[in-house]
């Protein structure tokens, strides 16, 4: 999950759109944690960029490096890793020079990435330098682009080039990019997977109109943007300098299938996503957990809950609606520290267990000699949960209930969001029980409850704001919960996911390994790691490598190798970092 951004402002002259590009990343923070960056164009075209790994308050040095950003128009955007990894390079917003300067900031996630990866290497003839999905879009739709081969372009050729780069990929995105000199452009796959909205404000001087594209309404609402417009499917909004913006149908709407995860777990509750108030359907979705609870539980069980808490933060709108519609207690529990990240995006199972304690303290006195019902916005790995339950009985709770406000996750996130592998979920079934008892017994709750995926979906379908210019039904992107997803999706692609993740680790593996033969507590494993290094198998396990066969043959050429660039020695492994290279970036440069 990724948060983006556009702003054009309506005089070529003014040079301070980085200040309120920077301003929103902050109000999309909890959308990726991982890097974020800035792109501007002042007049003459002349782009500038500040991008790295960090929170924004790093990247930008508390809005010192904004100085460095002059433009009236620029692009913004924050990442956690889907695919590729977390090399500084990896940053967005990415640029190419050729055609005509174009930099974008990419949400979502491309399924079809070798495929892509290939023709652009053997056909389009075009440089890679990531493993990042995203520069792969860039680069398809850069390269139809050049197929006018003009020295100036239209909207026509953009929209052309467009079309012609939807009909190559597949997956999720909601994009904004940006032309030197030329304009701004948000774009929305036809599935309507991600969000994008649009929203105006008067110029500062009253004479012309601003303009702004982000991922959420919360982001134009706090910087006075207002007649807010969802980019619909298969839309774009080309916005030049000096002009309104005018939409494109670039290829036919397939289905309106926004992701669900966005309303149960991502979204801020003061957003408007696709004309739904993210608010209502987390208070909806309270409501029709207490029905699940009441229909699940006996009559003297859930009269006998003391106390409702909410597990922190995205709970805290779900869990009073619960109290209400069951007549129970409900109180804040756990205080929440706010300073960590998302345990479920955080790298390795004790490393998320850590983070849970870190995240939440319980106040023992909301939970001693009580009978607690936990509410919680989703259950990934479990790990998270078991730690809490794990803190609620250390509080004094007799008895633990826990319910979710989603279904359980039974399958791999494809559109961008990184939950987990497969094996890692609580309720995959790779042959292990996975019934409601023995995930209650493995979270070391009493019993626990799942809201039903329909209601899920109502929740949401009754959400609708009345203001709204969208009020048309639609379906969700659910298959996170059910393994049915809303694209065409090859079966190798699950695999290709997990050999990403695998060598997205194997550097850390690698190292781990080394240092634990210095500490003196290496095993068998350890050993065999340092020594031939580590190299990923098919389903994406980061194993000890084969010992190196010397033998004569062809010689390596342009980035070929023999072993499909999965094996990772002390010799040939990849730098711990890598620096941006396509446009001077004031973020590479030293603290």
């Amino acid at each position: 999950m990724c948060g983006i951004t556009a702003l054009i402002h309506a005089k070529a002259i003014d040079t301070s759109v980085a200040n309120e590009l920077h301003e929103a990343l902050y109000f999309l923070q909890h959308r990726g944690q991982d890097a974020c960056g800035i792109a501007t164009c002042a007049s003459g075209g002349k782009i500038f960029q500040c991008k790295g790994n960090g929170l924004a308050s790093k990247v930008f040095r508390d809005g010192q490096r904004v100085l460095d950003l002059p433009g009236y128009m620029g692009i913004g955007h924050l990442r956690y890793p889907t695919a590729g990894t977390s090399a500084n390079a990896e940053s967005q917003p990415f640029y190419v020079n050729s055609p005509y300067g174009i930099t974008l900031s990419h949400n979502g996630n491309l399924i079809n990435a070798p495929e892509l990866k290939r023709f652009l290497d053997y056909e389009a003839h075009r440089h890679i330098n990531t493993e990042s999905d995203s520069e792969l879009m860039l680069n398809i739709f850069a390269n139809e682009l050049n197929e006018t081969g003009k020295a100036r372009v239209n909207d026509k050729d953009i929209v052309d080039a467009l079309a012609r780069m939807y009909h190559k990929c597949i997956g999720a995105w909601a994009c904004t990019a940006m032309l030197a000199g030329y304009g701004i452009i948000g774009f929305r796959d036809a599935y309507g997977i991600r969000p994008l909205v649009l929203g105006s404000r008067l110029s500062e001087d009253g004479d012309g109109s601003d303009y702004m594209l982000s991922s959420e309404s919360v982001a134009l609402k706090q910087l006075g943007f207002k007649d807010f417009e969802d980019v619909l499917p298969g839309q774009a909004v080309i916005v030049q300098k000096g002009r309104a913006p005018i939409k494109y149908q670039v290829q036919e709407q397939k289905r309106y299938a926004p992701d669900i995860f966005e309303f149960c777990y991502f979204a801020r509750p003061d957003s408007i996503i696709d004309g739904i108030s993210v608010n209502q359907s987390r208070e909806n979705m309270g409501y029709k957990l207490a029905e699940k609870i009441k229909n699940t539980l006996t009559h003297n069980e859930v009269k006998g809950i003391d106390v409702i808490i909410p597990i922190p933060e995205t709970s805290n709108t779900s869990a009073p609606c619960v109290a209400a519609k069951l007549k129970r207690k409900y109180y804040q529990g756990f205080v929440k520290n706010r300073y960590i990240y998302r345990t479920f995006i955080m790298p390795g199972q004790k490393a998320r267990q850590r983070g849970v304690k870190r995240k939440l303290t319980a106040m023992d006195e909301k939970f001693e000699g009580k009978n607690v019902l936990l509410v919680d916005d989703t259950i990934v790995r479990g790990t998270t949960s078991r730690e809490i339950v794990s803190m609620a009985r250390e509080a004094g709770a007799r008895k633990v209930y826990v319910a979710s406000c989603a279904p359980p996750v039974t399958h791999p996130h494809i559109y961008g969001i990184d939950l987990a592998s497969p094996s890692e979920l609580i309720a995959y079934d790779h042959g292990c029980d996975r019934s409601l008892e023995s995930i209650a017994k493995h979270i070391g709750a009493d019993k626990i409850i799942f809201l039903d995926l329909q209601d899920l979906k109502d929740a949401c379908s009754e959400a609708v704001v009345s203001q709204s210019k969208m009020n048309e039904v639609r379906d969700f992107e659910v298959g996170v919960f059910c393994g049915s997803y809303v694209t065409p999706v090859d079966p190798g692609y699950f695999g290709h996911i997990e050999r990403m993740r695998g060598e997205a680790k194997k550097m850390k593996v690698l190292e781990k390994a080394r240092e634990a033969v210095v500490n003196g507590c290496a095993d068998q494993e350890d050993f065999q790691m340092a020594t031939n290094g580590v190299e990923v198998t098919k389903d994406g396990k980061v194993v000890p490598a084969s010992p190196p066969q010397r033998s004569g043959g062809s010689p390596i050429v342009n980035g070929d190798s023999t072993d499909g660039g999965r094996r990772m020695s002390g010799e040939d492994s990849l730098p711990r970092d890598r620096m941006d290279i396509s446009l001077h970036n004031f973020g590479d440069e030293g603290n």
